[in-house]
């Protein structure tokens, strides 16, 4: 199996106005606008791993299986993204899609589970795989082995709905 690279190829981490727009989404759901959001973005709830507060951000959905009711999510700002991390120390949690919550159990995938999934994701939205070749430093150039190559760097997870638990 192959290993991820461990220096990050991840865009920084936004700071000032960038960070207030990127948080937008959050306080969207938090309001009660999760649905407006459509399909393609969930809640992530996670649990600090230092400090034990609750957390929140928004993902972007790579792939959703409702029959099965699994939901993947990239980490755009690589392994120590701190969600991520939060995820590795405490991966029983909750999400939240549209207007339901689920909760969840996280399953960490391979780099060639991650470059499947990347793979689909470049098939089923490649205007969106594009521009996000040309907005970071990611190495692709347009292809599915450059996409498939990418996805390697970058950890992918998959949030499995827990056994007996139901939307709320």
């Amino acid at each position: 199996m192959t290993r991820r690279s461990s220096s990050s190829q991840a865009p920084r981490r936004p700071t000032g106005w960038r960070r207030l727009v990127a948080r937008l989404p959050v306080h969207l759901f938090r309001v009660g606008l999760g649905p407006a959001l459509g399909k393609r973005l969930l809640l992530l709830h996670h649990t600090g791993r230092v400090s034990g507060r609750r957390r929140q951000v928004v993902l972007e959905v790579v792939a959703h299986d409702s029959r099965h009711g699994t939901w993947i999510v990239a980490s755009g700002f690589g392994p120590k993204a701190d969600w991520y991390r939060n995820l590795r120390q405490h991966p029983r949690t909750v999400i939240q899609f549209g207007n339901r919550r689920y909760a969840v159990t996280a399953r960490f995938l391979s780099p060639d589970q991650s470059a499947d999934a990347m793979a689909r994701y470049e098939s089923r939205h490649p205007w969106l795989a594009q521009i996000l070749g040309a907005v970071t430093p990611l190495p692709t150039n347009g292809n599915e082995e450059s996409f498939r190559e990418a996805a390697r760097s970058l950890p992918f997870v998959r949030l499995e709905v827990r056994e007996g638990h139901h939307p709320r």
